[in-house]
């Protein structure tokens, strides 16, 4: 027989196993060879955290003691993961385009990044979760008292075996999920271990089921017979209980924090819920095929009053398969394990997150303003969130008896984690559900659940038995199984209608009674119309941020090391040397979601907000980093105060201000010299076709003269409209080009005649006819249309006493490079920055246009495949045009 030491021995070895496969795919991650690591096959073995000891033990006890409703506890994943797979998908790519870490984060930026709703989500997802840990706890310790059972001289006290277990989990929780400080990336390592396990429990119940078929029953036929004569061979249905658990399995599925962890924070690709969609349901069937005979078998073979849930073990151990009883064993500690291990690691970053870091942030003042403090401070959070997790969960079994079956205690929790549903699909579909509704059905479900369901289970000593008998205050219509005077409901039908019609009628009417923010308005928008918001991440604008700013906030959060090696890595992807990258927008989005690992995307998105300054020009952006701007505040007004960071900051948004100010300005200018631009020749128009119309002893002088007026205004307007269509038409990418080949030297002569055709001043112009003798492919009429504004420009612009133009090409590396630079006074330095925005004019005075010529320029380059930008450090005005001339030659002189 088989000792308990034994069992202990392989135990820890199977737990440095799942240690060094954990290892070893962080290891290979780390160095970018981890494609099978993504591969949808993980993917979906990751989701058999589903599977726990519940399923892997409670499923035979259920089927022996209800027949076939244990089906109902995988028909619910399977109908979500077939029938509403697009639903998943709507999911998983909020979850990558919002950044969210956890199913409370998701929910709370929906809702207007409501923290106080992030709160409620935490708290309702750790008690829900606590009956859960109750019953891993439950069926580790049964299957140690089963083998201890057997070993006289092993001295097992399951009272004390029951917090080893707690502890033993609590330290392999802390030690694979709390390792990394970012939450947010993926846990290869993780994952890869419970994919391990996913395969050890199959195999181990397919075993189990393989051995009752045909090692004891000898065959199917057999098999059958003993079904139908056993008491699961009745067919019996409870139509209502059987769609209640289908309902809450779906819901469970969906909604349970560690579901949510491997099924949407870990998804790699989108594409991979397309095979887990048949490949879990799959994995399900393998998972219950023998359920029945096990049963069957055990309800014949084991002695009354043996415990059902324990026939996977008691079975083979009675026929003297030690070996299999061990692989058994081993299949349960895997799905006890895996459930709380990833568990574990999702709550703990809820509640580190979002009630640990905003209480911190509010208390702490200059003693926060150290490196790495945030970072010690989140990961003890998480490390002390799993030990009091893991504590409750021993407090549940140890209140409630240690004595329910598993079945029961995976109801209660799912009837819990259930709540979360009406916010959730409300937020995901319907742009009007508001916070306030969310917060109101939240709590009357949570609280309804709490009163009916699990207040009741942890008997007595909980809910007083005279609560129970006549109800709350006395009043029958409050009794905790007979709520509003309904009784005789099964407990579980009771608690699942009355909770969630009062939930989702609470979080409908509470949404339709109030209006929702503006935040909230544009997360809606986000979440509804995901897949017309999500076509990319949002930007910064990175030209006002500073790389040691950057840094020095990276540190207090990351750690000083950590920090060095990331901004360092990203120095080296730019090119560069040293250990300060440019604030590119690319590189700050890579910042933000490393930082949203560590203090969730709200808080991460306002901490770089507030050092750049400012993000792409959009209006969700824009009320986005406003409301994280504000959130932040309120958590660290303090900090910030006493920061030796802050001028620095402050100073870089000061200078954002000014720019967007400037923005603000140039465009109202715009829309002024757009609307006189209109007025002008209009009102020209109208009145001397007026007098051409009413007068009627008109000389032919007057009325030819008339008629030329009016002919000037319509070519003037025109060129206005023109110019306003032709920049709109660039910016959508609808332009069509025209290819041709030709001689820049004859491009250039073009130009020159149109740009000084009528010119007052005559601008002189200096070219070098050898570097034009080019062969180039290009759209030859847009590219003359650069060169005509450029040139045009200079004639206009050019403040020299004797104005000159010099036109110098150069061509190499497949790059023809034309500078056009004049002898006046240039553009301000301050002006610089702005020149080509359509908004932009650079001398109010001398402007005849309304300043769309040099945005223009830069769409139509953009399209050609090159470039025009403004040369610094010149005496006067100088303007670049590079263009690709692959395949380019000399054309003969």
């Amino acid at each position: 027989m088989a000792s308990l030491n034994l069992l202990l021995t392989v135990c820890f070895a199977y737990v440095a196993l799942l240690f060094a496969v954990a290892f070893a795919a962080d290891r290979v991650a780390a160095r970018g060879g981890s494609a099978w690591l993504r591969s949808p096959l993980v993917y979906t073995l990751s989701l058999s955290i589903y599977c726990t000891a519940w399923t892997f033990y409670g499923a035979v006890g259920y089927a022996a003691r209800s027949g076939l409703e244990f089906v109902t506890i995988y028909l619910g994943p399977t109908l979500v993961m077939v029938g509403w797979w697009w639903g998943l998908r709507k999911l998983v790519r909020i979850g990558r385009a919002q950044r969210v870490t956890s199913i409370a984060d998701l929910i709370s930026s929906r809702y207007g990044k409501s923290n106080m709703l992030a709160i409620g989500v935490t708290i309702l997802a750790v008690i829900g979760v606590t009956p859960y840990i109750a019953l891993q706890l439950q069926s580790i310790t049964l299957s140690f008292s089963i083998f201890a059972d057997a070993d006289p001289t092993s001295g097992f006290r399951e009272g004390a075996s029951v917090i080893w277990v707690a502890a033993g989990l609590a330290v392999f929780a802390i030690l694979f999920g709390t390792r990394n400080l970012d939450a947010n990336e993926r846990h290869h390592g993780v994952v890869t271990a419970v994919a391990l396990e996913a395969i050890v429990k199959l195999i181990a119940l397919l075993a189990v089921g393989i051995f009752v078929v045909w090692g004891l029953s000898g065959g199917l036929a057999s098999t059958m017979a003993r079904i139908d004569a056993s008491q699961i061979g009745t067919w019996q249905v409870d139509g209502g209980r059987w769609a209640t658990i289908t309902f809450l399995a779906a819901a469970a599925f969906v909604c349970l924090p560690r579901m949510f962890q491997v099924m949407v924070v870990e998804n790699e690709d989108e594409r991979h819920l397309q095979i887990a969609a048949w490949a879990f349901p799959l994995y399900l069937l393998l998972m219950s095929l023998f359920v029945v005979p096990i049963a069957a078998v055990g309800l014949e073979l084991m002695p009354a009053g043996s415990n059902p849930d324990l026939f996977v073990l008691t079975i083979p151990l009675s026929q003297g398969r030690e070996g299999l009883a061990m692989l058994s064993f081993l299949g349960g500690f895997s799905s006890a394990t895996s459930m709380v291990i990833v568990a574990a690691m999702a709550l703990s970053t809820m509640v580190s997150n979002h009630i640990v870091m905003p209480i911190w942030l509010s208390w702490q003042g200059s003693a926060a303003a150290q490196s790495g403090d945030v970072r010690k401070i989140v990961l003890s959070a998480r490390r002390v969130s799993i030990g009091v997790i893991m504590a409750l969960g021993v407090a549940y079994y140890e209140v409630s008896g240690g004595g329910a079956a598993l079945a029961a205690i995976g109801l209660i929790a799912f009837a819990g984690i259930a709540q979360i549903l009406p916010a959730l699909v409300g937020g995901l579909f319907w742009r009007g559900a508001t916070r306030l509704g969310a917060l109101a059905g939240l709590s009357l479900g949570f609280a309804i659940w709490l009163y009916t369901l699990l207040l009741p289970a942890l008997g007595s000593g909980v809910l007083p038995e005279a609560v129970v008998e006549q109800g709350l205050f006395g009043w029958a219509w409050l009794k905790p199984y007979g709520l509003f005077g309904i009784a005789g409901l099964d407990p579980i039908v009771h608690c699942v209608v009355w909770s969630m019609t009062l939930n989702a009628l609470a979080f409908c009417v509470v949404s339709l009674a109030t209006l929702p923010n503006p935040v909230e308005r544009l997360q809606g928008a986000q979440y509804v119309n995901v897949f017309d918001h999500s076509a990319g991440p949002r930007g910064w604008t990175g030209s006002v941020a500073q790389s040691e700013d950057l840094m020095v906030m990276s540190q207090r959060i990351l750690g000083a090391q950590d920090a060095l090696t990331l901004f360092a890595r990203e120095a080296e992807l730019q090119g560069g040397h040293g250990y300060l990258p440019e604030p590119t927008p690319e590189f700050l989005n890579r910042l933000e979601r490393k930082l949203a690992g560590s203090v969730g995307a709200a808080t991460a998105h306002a901490m770089v907000g507030q050092i750049v300054g400012g993000s792409a020009v959009s209006v969700q952006d824009l009320m986005a980093v406003a409301d994280e701007s504000a959130q932040l505040l309120e958590y660290s007004n303090k900090l910030e105060a006493q920061s030796a960071e802050l001028s620095r900051t402050a100073r870089q948004l000061r200078e954002a201000n000014e720019k967007l100010t400037q923005l603000s300005v140039q465009k109202d200018s715009f829309l002024s010299q757009v609307s006189h631009e209109l007025r002008t020749p209009m009102t020209s128009i109208r009145a001397f076709s007026e007098i051409l119309r009413d007068t009627h002893d008109l000389k032919k002088e007057e009325m030819r003269r008339y008629a030329s007026v009016i002919h000037d205004e319509a070519l003037r307007l025109t060129r206005l409209l023109n110019d306003l269509l032709d920049l709109s038409v660039l910016e959508s990418g609808q332009v069509s080009l025209n290819m041709r080949e030709g001689r820049l030297a004859e491009v250039l002569d073009h130009a020159v005649s149109a740009a000084l055709a009528g010119s007052t001043q005559r601008l002189q112009v200096i070219r070098r006819s050898e570097g034009e003798a080019l062969q180039l492919c290009s759209d030859l009429d847009r590219l003359a249309q650069v060169f005509i504004n450029l040139i045009a420009n200079a004639d206009k612009y050019c403040d020299a006493a004797a104005p000159q133009l010099t036109i110098a090409v150069r061509s190499g590396g497949g790059v023809l490079t034309i500078d056009f630079i004049d002898n006046g006074s240039g553009i301000p330095a301050e002006a610089q920055s702005m020149v080509f925005e359509k908004f932009a004019r650079v001398s109010a005075e001398k402007a005849g246009g309304a300043g769309l010529g040099l945005a223009i320029c830069r769409e139509i380059m953009e399209r050609l495949g090159g470039s025009i930008t403004y040369l610094n450090g010149r005496r006067g005005g100088a303007f670049r045009v590079t263009l690709p001339v692959e395949g380019a030659a000399l054309a003969a002189q």
